[in-house]
């Protein structure tokens, strides 16, 4: 019988001895090429949105040292609102001509959010041969956040970054890493700043050394090299403070944009803060020792609530709540359930709903269902956590925690994908 050369066997495809590989032979090239065309094709093609134009010529103005916070808040083009740190770190985009400048930065995020992605499988115990590494990448790529991250040109894939390697060595007690880690993401944006609430009630207090030291740091080195820095305290910073009724989910935001009473807009700040409080209370209590889930589930109410409740709260800001969704892997998961992952489907699915035939109705679905979104995934977790609470607390096993009965009697779950 003819038998083919060694390196030629070597080509030959492998057929699927189990479900688990026949979805990872199928989804890896599916995976695969939708990175390659978010990134080589829908990024570098871009949009009318373009949040690096402004970055950009911020940077060559730095470089120039010329004034950088002249923005005219009248119009709703994308505006350059980062501190004097950040344009100094974005400063060496500069160096070479735009276009070549902006798929060099494209290219830098989307490392990123695989290195992130990767990172996320171990610290959940995965590796990439098993099931789990196509299923991460192909549902990060075909997001909304990832997509418009890449397409928009925007910094949220490093700031990704920085948030998986905080939580990392947060749980490793490597304090003073996490702070660099947290630190370089608050010298660009202070979007993650909630999540030191965490390093905060586990007494990690090293945390906060590097992690309020670089950005200081990084602010004095950039202080005397701006030509204008005290116009970011004067005209950039009081417009961070103010809410919009454009590309803005929050509540106030929507209720800007449909002309709410502001007593109603405050009830459900207030309601939906009380549901993040009893939250948090409510895991901190009964699951701090259970380090994993406590950070990963604790950091996504944090940001969820952030972007929910704030003045501003875009929906590829999602992508911060990736470590809280791989949580779905582990037994006491508050996120196997439906409603979870139609809260998830609002927030992160790419799906556009404006209507031609149906245009009130298709655009009241396209801008509510972030909000939406970000709205059941607090009640979700809320709810799952107080109904475990109400159980335990019936049958009298609070002391034991307040995991049902089923997880605490049940032999440990057997995932053999993840070798």
């Amino acid at each position: 019988m003819y038998r083919a050369p060694v390196f030629l066997r070597q080509l030959e495809p492998r057929t699927g001895r189990s479900a688990s590989d026949v979805i990872k032979y199928a989804l890896w090239p599916i995976a695969i090429l939708t990175v390659l065309q978010r990134v080589v094709v829908k990024a570098v093609n871009g949009y009318i949105t373009d949040d690096y134009s402004p970055v950009y010529r911020a940077a060559l103005a730095f470089l120039n040292h010329k004034p950088v916070y002249d923005t005219n808040f009248d119009y709703v083009d994308p505006h350059y609102l980062y501190a004097p740190s950040a344009t100094l770190l974005f400063s060496p985009i500069a160096i070479i001509d735009p276009e070549k400048s902006r798929w060099c930065f494209i290219a830098i995020n989307a490392i990123a959010i695989i290195i992130a992605g990767y990172l996320l499988l171990r610290l959940f115990k995965f590796t990439l041969s098993s099931i789990a590494a196509p299923i991460l990448l192909l549902t990060m790529f075909m997001s909304e956040t990832v997509t418009n991250t890449l397409v928009f040109t925007n910094v949220n894939g490093l700031v990704l970054l920085g948030e998986v390697g905080f939580i990392m060595l947060l749980l490793s007690r490597r304090d003073l890493w996490a702070g660099v880690a947290m630190g370089l993401t608050l010298a660009v944006k202070p979007i993650l700043a909630p999540l030191l609430l965490i390093a905060l009630v586990r007494g990690q207090w090293k945390v906060f050394i590097t992690a309020i030291g670089v950005p200081v740091v990084l602010t004095l080195i950039a202080w005397p090299l701006s030509a204008d820095p005290m116009d970011f305290i004067h005209h950039t910073a009081p417009y961070l403070s103010e809410s919009r009724d454009y590309f803005n989910s929050t509540i106030v935001g929507n209720g800007l944009y449909y002309g709410l009473p502001d007593g109603l807009v405050w009830f459900m700040r207030v309601l939906f803060g009380i549901i993040v409080l009893v939250s948090l209370w409510l895991l901190y209590r009964y699951y701090r020792d259970d380090e994993l889930f406590f950070v990963t589930t604790a950091s996504g109410v944090l940001m969820t609530a952030q972007f929910l409740l704030s003045s501003l709260g875009q929906m590829y800001y999602s992508m911060f709540l990736f470590p809280m969704l791989m949580t779905v892997v582990l037994r006491n998961s508050v996120l196997r359930n439906w409603p979870a992952w139609l809260a998830i489907y609002g927030f992160l699915s790419y799906d556009q709903w404006l209507s031609n035939r149906f245009p009130t109705m298709g655009r009241w679905a396209e801008y509510m269902k972030i909000t939406f979104g970000w709205s059941l995934l607090l009640i979700v977790v809320c709810a799952v956590l107080v109904d475990r609470y109400l159980v335990a607390k019936r049958e009298g096993r609070l002391e034991s925690g307040i995991d049902p009965a089923f997880l605490r009697d049940a032999e440990p779950e057997r995932v053999p994908a993840r070798s």
